[in-house]
């Protein structure tokens, strides 16, 4: 065992596991941190223009990979600015450790400059955190940090390192492996409850499969698609779960919720057994419960975390486990079921819910159509791009008009919805997935949140491509007070644009502004194919009232939908 600063111990753990790139921006109480860094060349950091964006971007690398993110803060401002996405990245469960900065450990508690409690700040939007005191306990603690964070239900971890700390020195001593007497999630399915739901789901006349993020988390994507196609049952994934089933395939019903299907949501509501998987019932997705619950059906819940079953809707058969191997084994013991009821008539009812055509819109001449555009980027990158969104309208659109394949192409905020992460999530896309075409859907309002990264853009030549769906408002803000509000548009109208493309410009990238219907198509294949390997602002001028529908307006139940004036 060598002796080592705690600094060269924090690095040398990066080292251990393997990590690739670390996102951060540095100060004062990690500049021993940094300084370890510039010595060393298997941990690769990236500078960020803000502190939020280097959580988001760990956060985007995470998501599009199956690896722990990471990244680096200093104290104070450094710390409070990262816990926006440390909250995004918590209510979507991402495993990421973050690694701040503190004041000496003499210094705590007295108010010293920068000094704020960032165990204190994170504690309910962390799976754990750490204050690190002496520097013996900091290898094994990033050890814990990093099997807390991927293990179970994922999430982020915090590691809060005084800056004496990092100074001080001991023997270095990383644990091949930790175990955790109080943390032991479980793992394996109970075989008794999966065999009940195996009866359920043989014996259902009208059922649906409703899946999420745990099923993209786990990597089960396969599994699902191996038992979906086995059944022949109909299937709608959530926001976070999109890609988790092929979104081409003719059992995929779309997406369920406040802007789901008519189809999906009608089968949802109507449906004799529901398997949910890797799903939480959250508000916009199921919207008012008792609702919801005033139709009589079986609920088989399969998910790693315990307290999401029977959190906001009573089920009758929880399966707590590892999401592809309760799937396998149901794929097991459907296999040599025999008996399974004719669901035709089931289908045809779907069918007729399906003829609604509810995404269908009026193309105009005068005006171009976000959805048009989101068609459009489709069939250009063949469905086959990563697409990272910021929150709002664009979101919406590109989950309805985005047909995702495959899982880890679909990166958005959905629990907490944090407005400006589509910049740095395509960041950290990026570096992810090189070589891979990455694209940003945002809009005026969020776009503008995080714009300082296209300078991180600039320094590592990322070749990402920001569809900016510019409508001049803060557009789903504005949908709810036209629909809600008596259009009384309350600071929603973004009058003070800057000039997109000369801004693009200004950081050295390339802008195209596009304002006709006939020069999307044309714009998106410029961006893509002439300027393939360069960053390229597309600002698309669309129709400014465009509205989203399907809608489920808060409260409301999944069969209570708005079709654009109409009324389900």
């Amino acid at each position: 065992m060598t002796m080592m600063t705690g600094a060269e111990i924090v690095i040398r753990c990066l080292q251990e596991e393997k990590v690739e790139y670390i996102f951060g921006y540095p100060g004062g109480c990690v500049l021993h941190l940094y300084d370890e860094l510039f010595k060393q060349d298997k941990v690769k950091h990236i500078l960020v223009r803000h502190e939020q964006a280097a959580v988001h971007a760990a956060d985007a690398f995470s998501r599009s990979t199956q690896r722990v993110g990471v990244a680096m803060v200093t104290s104070g401002p450094g710390a409070t600015n990262a816990v926006t996405g440390i909250a995004t990245a918590y209510m979507d469960s991402i495993p990421l450790v973050v690694i701040s900065g503190q004041v000496a450990t003499t210094s705590i508690g007295q108010d010293a400059f920068q000094e704020c409690d960032m165990v204190g700040i994170t504690r309910h939007c962390v799976k754990h955190n750490f204050l690190v005191r002496d520097v013996r306990d900091l290898a094994v603690t990033l050890k814990k940090a990093f099997y807390i964070a991927a293990t179970g239900r994922p999430g982020p971890v915090v590691v809060d390192i005084p800056k004496d700390v990092t100074a001080a020195k001991c023997k270095f001593d990383y644990p091949a492996e930790i175990r955790l007497r109080s943390y032991n999630p479980v793992i394996k399915g109970h075989s008794g409850q999966i065999r009940k739901a195996v009866q359920l789901l043989a014996g259902a006349k009208r059922p649906v499969i409703y899946s999420g993020g745990g099923v993209i988390l786990s990597n089960a994507a396969n599994s699902l698609t191996r038992l979906t196609r086995l059944l022949g049952f109909p299937i709608t994934t959530t926001l976070m779960g999109l890609g988790g089933y092929p979104g081409t395939d003719r059992l995929f019903l779309g997406m369920p919720g406040m802007h789901g299907t008519v189809e999906a949501n009608m089968a949802m509501q109507h449906c004799d057994v529901l398997l949910a998987i890797g799903t939480r019932f959250d508000d916009r997705v199921i919207s008012n419960p008792e609702d919801f619950a005033a139709v009589a059906r079986k609920i088989i819940h399969v998910d790693i975390d315990p307290s999401s079953i029977s959190k906001r809707v009573r089920v009758d058969v929880p399966i707590v486990g590892n999401v592809p191997d309760v799937l396998d084994e149901m794929i097991r013991l459907l296999e040599a079921e025999r008996e399974r009821k004719d669901i035709s008539e089931w289908w045809a009812e779907i069918e007729g819910w399906r003829a609604r055509q509810c995404l269908k819109y009026v193309p105009r001449d005068d005006a171009i159509m976000p959805q048009y555009v989101i068609e459009k980027l489709w069939e250009i990158t063949k469905g086959d791009a990563i697409v990272a969104s910021d929150v709002g309208q664009h979101q919406m659109w590109t989950a309805q008009y985005y047909k995702f394949d495959k899982p880890r192409r679909w990166l958005n905020s959905g629990g907490l919805g944090t407005m400006g992460v589509g910049l740095p999530y395509a960041i950290g896309a990026s570096f992810a997935n090189p070589g891979k075409p990455v694209v940003c859907v945002t809009g005026d309002g969020s776009i503008q949140m995080c714009i300082q990264e296209l300078s991180t853009a600039k320094q590592f030549g990322l070749p990402i491509k920001i569809v900016n769906l510019n409508n001049r408002y803060l557009g789903m803000v504005r949908q709810w007070q036209e629909m809600f509000y008596s259009r009384r548009y309350s600071q929603t109208y973004m009058d003070s644009l800057p000039d997109f493309v000369k801004l693009a410009e200004a950081y050295g990238h390339v802008g195209i502004r596009v304002e006709k219907p006939k020069d999307v198509e044309p714009a998106l294949r410029k961006a893509f194919v002439d300027h393939k390997d360069d960053l390229v602002f597309l600002d698309i001028r669309t129709a400014r009232e465009a509205n989203v529908f399907p809608m489920v307006a808060a409260g409301k139940g999944l069969s209570e939908m708005i079709l654009a004036d109409e009324n389900l």
